[in-house]
């Protein structure tokens, strides 16, 4: 992992005398709501947080999901598991659905006014009702125990990319349902012997969103970006806590 990691980039960094729409991701969103001053090294001073290991199962997951719900997709018809909890929906059809799957090049944007910024979520999936309201869906993989939910502090994550994907259809002129989805796939250690497969658990779970607080968070992290004063760091940052020991000592 370390021959790809640069500490400190001079691309894809803010300027704020740049004319140019500057590209801000989903996750950055939810990196400034944890860490202020990491939001801020990363965007506008080219310094990242080290990257995590690439979780190659849970992509594989996402893969097998977006192709078994494609077949469904082009036909026109619900998949299994929207019938088996009575959800009258199908997978939407649309000419931009690969655009707003595509996280790391396209995806679905807004240019939020006055900011210059142009906000970006790639989603997993859009279902669409017979009534046209569209209802954002996201994968998930884990393998536990105990029955799956949301209700770990953790997954707070979870619930605000949701909400950021609801408010970016929105803002794209979409009607969109406040019920999202994930379908959670958890992977079973109770079988008798592995023999070359892993069977899931497969559970879709409802979640009611709110994105009432997304726009006032961008204008904070555009405030943010234009400032240069490097801000305080997040109240539980573990890589500023690092940061803060590292110095400490040497």
């Amino acid at each position: 992992m370390s021959q790809y990691y640069n500490p400190q980039r001079t691309k894809n960094l803010y300027d704020p005398k740049s004319k140019k729409p500057f590209r801000l991701s989903r996750s950055k969103i939810d990196l400034f709501i944890k860490c202020p001053r990491c939001f801020y090294l990363d965007r506008r001073l080219g310094i990242g947080q080290p990257p995590g290991y690439p979780f190659s199962l849970n992509s594989a997951v996402d893969k097998l999901l977006k192709k078994e719900f494609d077949v469904h997709r082009a036909n026109g018809t619900a998949h299994p598991l929207m019938k088996a909890y009575g959800l009258t929906a199908v997978p939407m059809a649309h000419e931009k659905i690969d655009e707003w799957r595509d996280s790391l090049r396209r995806g679905i944007t807004f240019h939020f006014p006055k900011t210059n910024l142009l906000i970006t979520g790639g989603v997993d999936d859009v279902w669409v009702t017979p009534k046209g309201e569209l209802i954002i869906v996201d994968y998930k993989a884990t393998s536990k125990e105990d029955e799956v939910t949301l209700d770990a502090q953790w997954q707070d994550g979870y619930k605000r990319q949701m909400e950021i994907y609801q408010w970016l259809f929105r803002k794209n002129g979409f009607k969109v349902s406040k019920v999202g989805y994930f379908v959670y796939c958890n992977g079973r250690a109770d079988s008798a012997a592995f023999d070359g497969k892993l069977e899931f658990d497969i559970k879709l779970i409802p979640y009611v969103g709110d994105d009432g607080w997304v726009d006032g968070v961008v204008r904070e992290l555009w405030g943010c970006l234009k400032s240069d004063k490097i801000p305080s760091s997040g109240e539980d940052c573990d890589y500023c806590k690092y940061v803060g020991a590292v110095e400490k000592v040497i």
